[in-house]
Formats: C-alpha cells, structure tokens, sequence
C-alpha cells in the first residue's frame, strides 16, 4: 500500500484488504467477477445509479470499480444511521434495485454465490448482504450499495428479509445492544421497512417466517467460517456470546412472529 492509497473499513469478509486509490476501490475480486461486473454495467445502462461501476480486474486475483462518496455506517451503529428516515431510505433504495435487476435477465450459467442465498432461488439477482457496512449514505439518505460479492438468484422477499434483519434489526434485545442504539420498537421499523419497500399483503404475511430461515443460513454461513477456523469469525462468535445467542436470537424471532404478522398488516378494525 502506497502512502496515498487509503484502507477503507467495513465488512468481515475482506477485512483489511479493500483499498481505495483516488476514485477507484482496489478489492479482492470474487470467482464470479465477470459475471457481476456485466451485471453492475447492466444496472447503470438501466438507469439505476446506487451501485459502484467496475472498471476492469487488475490480474492478482483484485478488481477496480468506481469510489462512491459518502458515510457508511461501521459497527456500533450510530444514531443517525437508525432513524426512521434513514430506514426508509433503505427500503426505497432496495425497491430500485429490484425494479432495476428485474430488468437485466439473469446470467444462469454463473456459479452464483450460495453463501447467503435464497434457499428456494427465483427470477432475481439479489444483493443479499444489504447490511449498514454495505449502504452509502448522503444527506442522511441511503443512496448506493456496494459489496455485491454475495449475489445471487433469489425471492425478492428474501432480499427484504435479508435486510430486516440488519436495519430493523431482527434480534433480539440483548444481542441488539451490542451493535445498535438502545430503544429500537422492533415491530414498528419492521413496519416501516415494508411500508418504504412497497410490500404487498402476500409479502407481508411471509415476511416472518422468511426473517426465520433468513436467520438459519446466516447461522450456517458463520458455522462454515468458524468450521474453517477463520480468525475473523472465530472472534467475532466468541465476543458476541457464541452459539448460546444464535440459540436465543432464533427462539425470540419465533416467540414473536405473530406480533411481528400483527405489525405488518394494516389493522382489520380500522375506519
């Protein structure tokens, strides 16, 4: 690293190894590179303008794509990052990606990533990882989404779940404590994400369970990683109360997945 390159934080996937150099971000390059560099230049020629631009791969395994300005928000979460209007922005921002990529077809003899996948697969190319890391921020608004690396062909609900589960977040009161603000109404942001992400009523009703098995291949991503004794994963599992809480946090989303139904559709008694 040169003395005006710049290491950028966020993510634990590429800890440490994502560089900025003026206006470009020198990343290491997934084995799908290609296939998501087509897609990105496909969402811009489509119009959508919240995604980085790749400009080519640099041939040690790394690849360039454009710097897009901004604040992300890095763990723990600020307060600015968890207001209702910054969530809001999000769940806008999601929908324009949707609408975007159901537009470009879908390359189907990609080796997509199945790390954080829907399990079920669909039409879409999903970004699956829209966690506050991955989110840029303007004005207090989400504007953009980097980190595509975990793309794949999915519901767009899942991606909505996926989503939920960071921005709400969908953990439970203790595990939230760790990483966000103190005093998040959890039914109510997961009303609002739904509500900013134009939902249908099917949707809404599913959205729980979808949240459920969302949680159980997160916890099966961290399993292979900590299996793999990635020192990152290992670490971040024995700091955040290890297995117990993975426990507690799939229990809790099942405890109150009525609640949560409840929230999200508009009240059946209303005049």
């Amino acid at each position: 690293m040169t003395a005006e390159d710049e290491a950028l934080a966020g993510g634990m996937v590429n800890a440490g190894a994502v560089v900025r150099r003026g206006e470009l971000v020198d990343r290491p390059a997934p084995p799908n590179a290609l296939a998501l560099h087509a897609y990105l230049l496909a969402l811009k020629k489509h119009g959508f303008d919240g995604a980085p631009t790749p400009v080519g791969l640099t041939g040690q395994g790394r690849e360039q794509l454009t710097f897009l300005p901004g604040h992300v928000a890095l763990p723990p979460f600020p307060d600015w990052a968890m207001t209702r209007s910054a969530l809001e922005s999000v769940g806008v921002l999601l929908r324009r990606l949707h609408e975007t990529s159901a537009t470009v077809p879908t390359d189907t003899d990609t080796e997509w990533s199945r790390d954080l996948a829907d399990p079920e697969g669909g039409p879409l190319l999903c970004h699956n990882d829209v966690c506050p890391d991955n989110v840029v921020f303007r004005d207090g608004r989400a504007a953009a989404l980097i980190d595509f690396d975990f793309a794949a062909p999915g519901r767009a609900l899942w991606d909505v779940a996926m989503t939920a589960r960071y921005w709400v977040p969908m953990l439970d009161p203790a595990s939230a404590a760790a990483l966000y603000p103190t005093g998040l109404d959890t039914a109510d942001r997961l009303r609002t994400l739904a509500d900013s992400y134009g939902l249908t009523e099917k949707d809404r009703i599913e959205l729980p369970g979808v949240i459920e098995q969302a949680t159980d291949v997160c916890r099966a991503f961290v399993a292979r990683r900590v299996a793999e004794g990635n020192p990152v994963y290992l670490k971040a599992l024995a700091d955040r109360g290890g297995w117990e809480r993975w426990d507690h946090i799939q229990t809790w989303l099942s405890d109150h997945r009525e609640e949560f139904t409840a929230a999200l559709l508009p009240s059946r008694h209303a005049h």
